[in-house]
């Protein structure tokens, strides 16, 4: 289903649908998370990505078109920048442990160090919340950061779009006089 709402999200020219089926998607990421034991990372996928993510998204469609508009050019040089990245990706993934090998570093050092450590050093029982709030507090704070500051710049854009009452198909004086603070309407 994931790779289904991928084809239909890239081909969709309706940014409505494209906002909704990205929810979906992270929905379903969210789904596959939980299937590998990640439930913390697939509650923090399911709040932000399918909740507060597609709420700014709708908010910042309501101030533009709801249709994309068609390109000028074929996009071929974006086409062959992404391919590229993807290509050099995938190279770089070949020289990583397997999956689940018990033998790879994170599993030899780093993950003893959380379990045999984290109680002392943090004086937090769980290990998940030591690592998220202690160990990488700062990013943490930094996602925090990220995400109230896009749904303040969503807010701020929404309350600036004023809207011109209008009486009988002419707008009202209200709405046709210029704003007290503004200079540029004066002159």
């Amino acid at each position: 289903m994931m790779v289904v709402s991928v084809i239909i999200l890239a081909r969709s020219r309706n940014l409505f649908a494209v906002v909704v089926l990205g929810g979906v998607y992270s929905f379903l990421m969210a789904t596959v998370l939980v299937a590998l034991d990640a439930v913390d990372v697939a509650m923090t996928e399911a709040a932000v990505g399918a909740g507060v993510s597609t709420v700014l998204l709708l908010g910042a469609l309501h101030l533009c078109k709801s249709e994309e508009a068609k390109p000028a050019h074929r996009p071929w040089l974006p086409l062959a920048v992404s391919i590229g990245t993807g290509a050099v990706l995938v190279y770089g993934t070949l020289g990583l442990p397997a999956f689940s090998d018990p033998d790879s570093p994170i599993h030899a050092h780093v993950e003893q160090r959380y379990l045999n450590e984290v109680l002392r050093e943090t004086s937090v029982p769980n290990v998940v919340t030591a690592v998220l709030a202690s160990y990488r507090g700062y990013d943490t704070l930094g996602e925090t950061t990220v995400v109230f500051t896009a749904g303040a710049g969503v807010i701020a854009l929404l309350r600036r779009r004023k809207r011109q009452p209008v009486e009988d198909g002419q707008p009202t004086a209200a709405a046709t006089a210029p704003a007290a603070g503004n200079p540029e309407d004066k002159a």
